[in-house]
């Protein structure tokens, strides 16, 4: 699939999704046909930056809490000391309200809220709820959605809960704890039953790819309300974890099965990454098409290259995203070069570290 193709099937998904979730549906119809003239709109603003000089990221990725309950097995957030008990300040919900103003007004379309645990910080969930014209994907690990937060994600469908889930029992309660598996399927019944859109996180492993790559896993989503889903290839931030992660032939899988998915499942949406970003340009982060930030308003290239120079409380999202490190990522081409799969920072993290460092001593 070629860049403009990725594009088109994007976009034809979205109007798929809109036409076919049913009159018996009304309220998701009506935000989706809503949010179709919110994105026109939102590339328009894009585009006039653009023209002065100024590239705006299309979506943004916002940790929003430190705390998790869970202790997935490989997570990043607690390798990288994003996740746990720290003297840190975290951001305020109206310090997250000022950053989701910006985005919106800038023309950011989506900002995915992460975590830990997302839906730990209702504060934030609520201010986010009142920028109707972002979609905020919630990545949750599905334990925390009772009948409560369903009745709130009925009320503000631009909220899109997408749950973890690593495949059948077996690999999902082996990564994420036993019961797992039981409460996401619990979720996943309260959400459908309510007609509320939601997604799918599969963390794809060399042990799951071939499960969760298949019809019948993709079906069982489906069936169950799911019309989109990541796949997000497991990034090996925990020594000793490296064989977890996809290579050359895992990805190769992942493409032919998901061009078969993407053919089958027309009102569905499913993206792959970093694997999807070979077609448009390379590496995504560094304010290229996003950037992070993390719990503390430090802005980061991605969740998985925590380094920063700058923060989201002392600068606003346009100075962020001409900080010194950025910038550099740009000029010494980590950003948006040939793409051959996996995270290219990671990959790259002690260039990186490296170059975090000499922009640091040079702020000093």
């Amino acid at each position: 699939m070629e860049q403009n193709e990725l594009t088109e099937y994007m976009n034809a998904a979205v109007r798929n999704l809109a036409v076919n979730v049913g009159s018996s549906n009304m309220r998701e119809k009506l935000f989706l046909l809503a949010f179709r003239r919110f994105v026109g709109n939102a590339a328009g603003l894009r585009s006039a930056s653009e023209e002065q000089g100024e590239h705006i990221p299309s979506f943004l990725i916002a940790s929003i809490t430190n705390s998790c309950n869970l202790f997935c097995k490989g997570c990043y957030a607690r390798a990288n000391g994003l996740c746990g008990e720290t003297e840190k300040k975290l951001l305020t919900a109206g310090q997250w309200g000022s950053v989701f103003s910006q985005a919106q007004d800038m023309g950011v379309s989506f900002c995915l809220l992460a975590g830990g645990e997302p839906l730990m910080r209702r504060d934030v969930i609520e201010k986010a709820a009142s920028y109707r014209r972002i979609v905020f994907p919630v990545f949750t690990n599905g334990t925390m959605i009772d009948d409560e937060y369903c009745r709130f994600f009925n009320a503000h469908r631009n909220i899109v809960p997408v749950m973890s889930i690593e495949g059948d029992r077996e690999h999902t309660d082996g990564r994420r704890g036993n019961g797992t598996y039981d409460k996401l399927s619990a979720a996943a019944e309260r959400l459908h039953r309510r007609g509320i859109l939601w997604g799918a996180s599969v963390t794809l492993t060399t042990e799951n790819i071939d499960e969760v790559t298949s019809a019948d896993f993709t079906d069982s989503l489906y069936k169950n309300g799911a019309r989109v889903v990541f796949f997000i290839e497991y990034v090996p931030a925990v020594p000793g974890t490296e064989k977890l992660a996809p290579g050359e032939k895992e990805r190769t899988l992942l493409e032919e099965r998901q061009d078969v998915l993407r053919k089958r499942y027309k009102d569905m949406v499913l993206l792959a990454f970093p694997g999807d970003e070979k077609y448009l340009g390379g590496c995504l982060a560094g304010g290229r098409a996003f950037f992070h930030i993390n719990p503390y308003g430090g802005a980061e290239p991605c969740p998985f290259s925590p380094h920063s120079d700058c923060n989201v409380a002392e600068s606003s999202l346009k100075e962020v995203l001409n900080s010194p490190l950025f910038s550099a990522l740009r000029e010494h081409h980590l950003t948006g070069t040939e793409h051959s799969g996996g995270c290219a920072l990671f990959e790259q993290e002690e260039q990186v570290r490296a170059l975090a460092s000499a922009v640091m001593q040079e702020d000093a």
